[in-house]
């Protein structure tokens, strides 16, 4: 059965956040996180969420760490998605199956912004809140390219990356007992600021920064119009965590 849909669009405000605002917000992504990736092929637990957002909270307090989180307008979470730029001497690329060049390994510390995350309750799903929650996050980004890593299951999910703008660049297993996954990549098509730290504006030239906040539906700001497809999934896992 599909879930009835509960708010408008237009009542959804998705907000950019760095990982000071993330923390404080923990417990909403929490929230969107256990609902969305509690669905096949996922199948989290309460423990797997414990977990998982125990590693939050370091991961937050990662210089580069951005998130994205869409609201309701009396403040109830519906969805998430965050990430933070790879380090030069990320593992990332170790847990591919198959050889890629030099080149695509390279890491710089402000090249590559790694997805973590993307997940959208599954009463919301059909909005375009996942399409917005993409654009804001990535709006706010200098690197040159986003890295993620999406279940094989996911097959509506893989055509949505696809549809953005998305490659695949080679398979990894990316955590001990993990399934087989593809490993994506989106040009960005610009260089990054040498502090590696995420730029304060989109690519629509909105103003973004931790209280910032995207209100209107519609394209996103990198011009990429997102099909339902990628809320037709539970939740949009971008990589293993």
């Amino acid at each position: 059965m599909t879930p009835q849909r509960m708010t408008p669009p237009e009542d959804v405000t998705v907000e950019g956040l760095d990982g000071s605002a993330a923390g404080k917000a923990e417990g909403d992504f929490a929230l969107v996180y256990a609902e969305a990736f509690a669905e096949p092929p996922y199948r989290e637990t309460e423990d797997d969420v414990v977990a998982a957002f125990r590693r939050f909270r370091s991961q937050a307090r990662k210089r580069t760490f951005r998130a994205a989180l869409a609201r309701t307008a009396d403040g109830t979470p519906v969805g998430m998605a965050y990430g933070w730029v790879l380090g030069s001497r990320s593992g990332w690329w170790d847990s591919l199956t198959g050889p890629v060049s030099d080149e695509m390994r390279r890491e710089d510390g402000h090249r590559t912004f790694g997805l973590m995350e993307l997940a959208v309750r599954p009463m919301w799903r059909g909005n375009g809140i996942a399409r917005r929650l993409h654009g804001t996050l990535l709006g706010a980004l200098d690197a040159e390219r986003v890295l993620l890593d999406v279940h094989p299951a996911s097959e509506a999910a893989r055509a949505a990356y696809r549809s953005w703008g998305y490659r695949k660049v080679g398979e990894a297993i990316p955590w001990d007992g993990a399934a087989l996954h593809d490993v994506l990549i989106l040009d960005l098509g610009r260089a990054p600021t040498r502090d590696g730290v995420p730029r304060c504006q989109d690519l629509s030239g909105r103003s973004w920064n931790s209280t910032g906040v995207d209100a209107g539906p519609g394209r996103d700001g990198l011009g990429l119009r997102l099909t339902s497809l990628v809320e037709q999934v539970c939740g949009v896992r971008a990589c293993g965590s």
